[in-house]
C-alpha cells in the first residue's frame, strides 16, 4: 500500500553501488533504487550511461517518510558519502556519469539543497569550491536488476571496490568526527 506521507529524493554521488548502503540503513527509508537520471536517452543501459554519451549521471533514488528521516537528514548524509568538490567524477570513476548532483522533486527541496550547499561551502571540511549540482528531477529509470542492492549481493567485492576507489578513505578522513 503506497503511503500518500512518502516523499522521493535523487542523489548522483559516482558508482551507485557505493550510494545504496548508506541510505538503505537508516529508518524511514522506504526503498533506494539504484539507477540514471538527467540524460537525453530513454531507458539507457549500464553499458550507455558508462559511454558518456547519453548524458546520464548514476545515481540513486530513495523513497522515504520524511516524519521519520526528514529531506534534511538525507542532504547531511549525501555530502558525507562524495567528494562535493571534484568535478571530474568521484574518487576512482571518472566522466560525466560519475559527477556528483542533487535532483530535486519540489521547491522546497531545491531551498533546503541550495541552503545545505552553502552551509557545506562555509562551514565544511574542504577548502576548494563546492562543484555538486543542483537541478530539477527528470525521469528515473532503475538499474539493470544486478545493479540493486549490490552491497547485499556481493559484500566481498562491493567492500574491496568502497575501498579501493578511495571512496572509504576519504569519508573516513572529512567525516571521522561526525555523528
Amino acid at each position: 500500500m503506497e503511503n500518500q506521507q512518502y516523499e522521493k529524493a535523487a542523489f548522483a554521488g559516482g558508482c551507485f553501488w557505493c550510494m545504496v548502503k548508506p541510505f538503505d540503513e537508516q529508518p524511514g527509508i522506504i526503498e533506494v533504487v539504484s539507477g540514471y537520471t538527467g540524460g537525453t536517452k530513454e531507458n539507457p543501459t549500464y553499458e550507455e550511461v558508462c559511454s558518456e554519451t547519453t548524458g546520464h549521471y548514476e545515481a540513486v533514488q530513495i523513497k522515504f517518510d520524511p516524519e521519520v528521516f526528514p529531506y534534511e537528514k538525507l542532504l547531511q548524509l549525501y555530502w558525507q558519502q562524495i567528494d562535493p568538490t571534484d568535478e571530474g567524477g568521484q574518487f576512482y570513476d571518472r566522466g560525466q556519469s560519475y559527477q556528483t548532483a542533487i535532483f530535486y522533486y519540489k521547491k522546497e527541496q531545491k531551498q533546503l539543497a541550495e541552503q545545505s550547499k552553502q552551509e557545506l561551502a562555509e562551514n565544511g571540511p574542504f577548502n576548494k569550491p563546492i562543484m555538486t549540482k543542483i537541478l530539477p528531477a527528470e525521469t528515473f529509470y532503475p538499474a539493470e536488476e544486478y545493479h540493486q542492492d549490490y552491497y547485499k549481493k556481493n559484500p566481498l567485492r562491493y567492500n574491496a571496490y568502497h575501498k579501493g576507489s578511495g571512496r572509504a578513505g576519504f569519508i573516513n578522513n572529512h567525516w571521522r568526527d561526525v555523528k
